[in-house]
């Protein structure tokens, strides 16, 4: 730190300090403040789903879809 000056170092210095105290400064204003916390959270989705689709056939009634089309078409 010598090479690069007093001025220099003590600048280095500063910005190291302000990097590392606003993030636990943040950090700590919102843990501590859950409104705050909620707020935030709140105004947010996160996770949006789909609207749900109907449900497609089971097996069973895929069967009974195909057995009622080979009907229709050896009827006709």
């Amino acid at each position: 730190m010598s090479s690069l000056g007093t001025s220099k170092g003590i600048l280095e210095v500063a910005k190291f300090a302000v990097y590392v105290t606003v993030p636990i400064g943040l950090m700590y204003f919102f843990a501590n403040n859950t409104k705050n916390l909620q707020k935030i959270m709140g105004n947010r989705p996160y996770i949006v789903y789909p609207p749900e689709e109907p449900r497609p056939p089971s097996p069973e009634e895929l069967r009974e879809m195909a057995r009622e089309i080979a009907r229709k078409n050896n009827t006709g």
